[in-house]
């Protein structure tokens, strides 16, 4: 038996068809004044109704439209975990705009190349947070934005859910940060999602510890509960991660999500019971069977993983309905014609190791590299769209993660170029040469780390303060190793895999 499982087709997205509508507008009609959202800390929480919500998205559309800005212009967020964020993303959406959201934690020499690539017509920005260093267009405080919601409703722009709705940033194998277009009918795919991952009702009361740019936290954080009706739930601006056990119970937390990372630290301290706790959802990189077995002792609550990537969100995972097999990285979502590949292009058979694809038909796989039409057919393998996960699927369809096929990192879930950061470490004074890896320094914490040739070892704290001023702060390595020489091939091609075993031991 060879490895592809078709379970297509996901009936077709609607048309004329908006994102921010499909959202908001049925959660909105019926539960008008429910809380959409909740901003969780110590303190108490900051709440936001259906709607408030939705007159603050159409306003916000009717502020960007007074703005100059046209249907298909693109706005640069700068924000951080804030309420303009999500209203900025959908508002933007509603109007017909294309809404780009970043990390605030880029330096200016990062959103500078990220501003050049998608040409923004209004950057929107909150405090402290870096801007281009040639601004290309007019720049929107955050605060004017949540003025905005005392505008008339604009109107939905309504049309083809083919068409472009929104960007995100990730990095791709040449070390440049790549913008990911997706269509309107993203949203219409997640319901592949909704059943075969997340198993959300509208009377679930949803936690993300994650930061809204990431797409794991806009998607399975604030967007999906809000289309079904539910309470979408987000730690405040400050709040440690060890505060947030006491807010799941003190706010009756029903599904909790969040990185492998944010679960074990949780998990240095007792857990209090969390009687209203269902499950947990874990994504962005694979959690330990040390992880999981300490969270489900102390909670009694299993996780449910996802695998996926920006380009096409997750596709393979286990749900409540059907958990994963232990190891696994789960099944193949309903609606998903996934297979794992061999060299040449064709689904291997069951056993083999290969990697992981998702077919060209797929209604969550984006539109392509904005700008970079040669970077988007490279990802093809005819009808396929090769995601770069190694992986081997088993006789009853399990499929199994087997680690990358090229060199990107994953740090703390979001995937990271080794280019990247060598180019950025490559200009400082007396650095020769220089490469970079993920390092296991203890079980199931890995982090980035950095081999790097000089005439003389470099201090510490220089090498920090170059890497801060030079890359947001999950790009920066956390681990600095000076070597003589990098190890190379005859050919002289650099052998990241033998970089771990050069760390002197202790």
């Amino acid at each position: 038996m060879l490895s592809e499982i078709d379970l297509s087709p996901w009936p077709p997205c609607p048309a004329p068809f908006n994102l921010a509508r499909h959202v908001l507008e049925a959660s909105t009609e019926r539960f008008a004044d429910r809380m959409a959202l909740q901003i969780l800390s110590p303190r108490g929480a900051e709440r936001w109704s259906y709607a408030r919500l939705m007159a603050a998205v159409r306003g916000c559309g009717t502020g960007l439209l007074a703005q100059g800005l046209r249907p298909g212009d693109r706005v640069l967020m700068r924000l951080g975990n804030e309420v303009a964020f999500p209203v900025l993303f959908l508002g933007a959406i509603a109007a017909g705009l294309v809404p780009v959201p970043t990390s605030a934690a880029l330096t200016e020499a990062e959103i500078t190349r990220m501003a050049g690539v998608v040409a923004p017509a209004l950057i929107v920005a909150g405090d402290g947070v870096a801007l281009p260093d040639t601004l290309p267009c007019p720049v929107v405080a955050a605060a004017e934005v949540m003025g905005w919601e005392r505008l008339p409703p604009c109107d939905w722009d309504m049309g083809d859910p083919e068409r472009l709705a929104y960007a995100v940033f990730t990095s791709g194998t040449s070390g440049r940060a790549q913008a990911v277009g997706h269509a309107h009918r993203a949203i219409w795919a997640r319901g592949m999602m909704h059943r075969g991952w997340e198993g959300f009702t509208e009377a679930d009361r949803v936690l993300h510890a994650g930061a809204f740019n990431w797409t794991y936290t806009l998607g399975t954080g604030l967007l999906d509960p809000w289309t079904l009706g539910a309470v979408a739930m987000v730690p405040a601006r400050g709040v440690e991660v060890a505060a947030l056990p006491l807010l799941m119970k003190r706010f009756d937390v029903t599904v909790f999500a969040a990185a492998p990372g944010v679960y074990r630290q949780m998990l240095r301290a007792p857990m209090p019971a969390l009687p209203r706790l269902r499950h947990g959802l874990s994504a962005g990189e694979a959690m330990t069977a040390e992880v999981r077995a300490a969270w489900e002792a102390a909670t009694g609550r299993p996780v449910h993983e996802a695998l996926g990537m920006t380009e096409v969100s997750t596709y393979v995972s286990g749900c409540p309905d059907h958990a994963a097999r232990a190891g696994s990285a789960g099944w193949a979502q309903p609606g998903r014609h996934v297979a794992v590949l061999g060299e040449d292009g064709l689904p291997v058979p069951r056993g083999a190791q290969g990697v992981l694809a998702v077919h060209r038909t797929d209604p969550g796989l984006m539109l392509g590299y904005l700008g970079d039409a040669a970077a988007t057919a490279a990802r093809y393998r005819g009808d396929w769209f090769v995601t770069g996960d190694l992986a081997e699927m088993a006789e009853d369809g399990a499929i199994f993660y087997r680690g990358r096929g090229d060199d990107l990192m994953n740090a703390g879930g979001f995937r990271v170029s080794p280019l990247e950061v060598e180019g950025a470490m490559a200009s400082l004074p007396g650095l020769a040469d220089c490469a970079v890896t993920e390092v296991e320094v203890a079980a199931g914490v890995r982090v980035i780390g950095c081999f790097y040739v000089s005439d003389a070892p470099l201090e510490v704290a220089v090498l920090h303060a170059h890497a801060e001023r030079c890359l947001a702060r999950y790009k920066q390595p956390r681990l600095w190793v000076r070597l003589d020489a990098l190890p190379r091939s005859a050919n002289n091609k650099l052998n990241r895999r033998a970089l771990p075993g050069l760390i002197p031991k202790e």
